[in-house]
């Protein structure tokens, strides 16, 4: 029997007059890795800060874990926020901090600077990096080394369920894929659930069990990674392989 660890079912949300989500409906089972789709301003981050409890719904269900989420306040929605871990699009690190400063950022501070220090050393191993860069700022990395950093600060906790917001914009196509590597190794090595939302079709592929497209609001296509190619979805092929003419049609400003 498959246990989902998100589930999110009918919901909606709206800013004023845009509706963003319109019924949208996605399980994520536990230990897997899911890959929601989709062009820009489709609603994807609102979906995972909706599940994060950043956003309240107009309605519809989120559960995690079996436990519904829309309705938590204080101290229920910290110990909810507390099972995730989050890979901001553009890393989010503190340049005021060193290196090892940013990883520990969420680590419980009762543990003293050593103690902190050498925990965040491990966790800058588990994505390749080695303790000779824990005393820079990130000013002073590559734009790769600091996606590695904020990844290395996303697990430092240990979360039971990671999103990863857009994880290889900005990067060229080698350190994009080495990032794709580590989602992958980590995700099975620690036993994640892992949440991504992106637009890279090459990032999408490398790290998913399973993609689902998201467009005008709701879930259009679910299914295996190896799927996605003959969805017989036309919004999906179009999106996929990356082309102007199709269902999904740009909104092109002229003067």
């Amino acid at each position: 029997m498959t246990v989902n660890k998100i589930e999110v079912s009918g919901v909606h949300k709206r800013f004023g007059s845009k509706i963003v989500l319109a019924g949208t409906d996605l399980a994520v089972a536990a230990g897997t890795s899911m890959v929601v789709i989709g062009g820009s301003g489709t609603g994807k981050s609102v979906l995972i800060k909706s599940i994060l409890g950043l956003l309240k719904v107009d309605s519809g269900s989120i559960k995690v874990d079996g436990v519904e989420v829309t309705g938590l306040n204080g101290r229920a929605l910290a110990d909810h926020r507390a099972k995730f871990g989050m890979l901001f699009q553009g890393g989010a690190l503190f340049d005021s901090l060193p290196v090892w400063r940013n990883v520990s950022f969420a680590l419980p501070r009762g543990r003293g600077a050593a103690s902190l220090r050498a925990a965040a050393i491990d966790n800058l191993a588990q994505v390749g990096l080695g303790a000779d860069i824990a005393d820079l700022r990130p000013s002073e990395l590559s734009g790769g080394m600091q996606k590695r950093v904020a990844l290395a600060r996303a697990i430092a906790v240990r979360p039971e369920i990671i999103f990863f917001d857009e994880p290889t914009t900005g990067l060229d196509p080698i350190m994009a894929d080495v990032i794709n590597d580590l989602i992958v190794d980590l995700v099975r090595d620690l036993k994640i659930t892992a949440l991504t939302i992106t637009h890279d079709m090459a990032s999408a592929r490398k790290i998913a069990d399973r993609i689902a497209m998201l467009y005008a609001g709701r879930i259009i296509w679910n299914g295996p990674v190896g799927d996605v190619d003959a969805s017989g979805n036309d919004y999906v092929d179009q999106f996929v392989n990356g082309r102007a003419e199709g269902p999904i049609k740009m909104q092109i400003k002229t003067a």
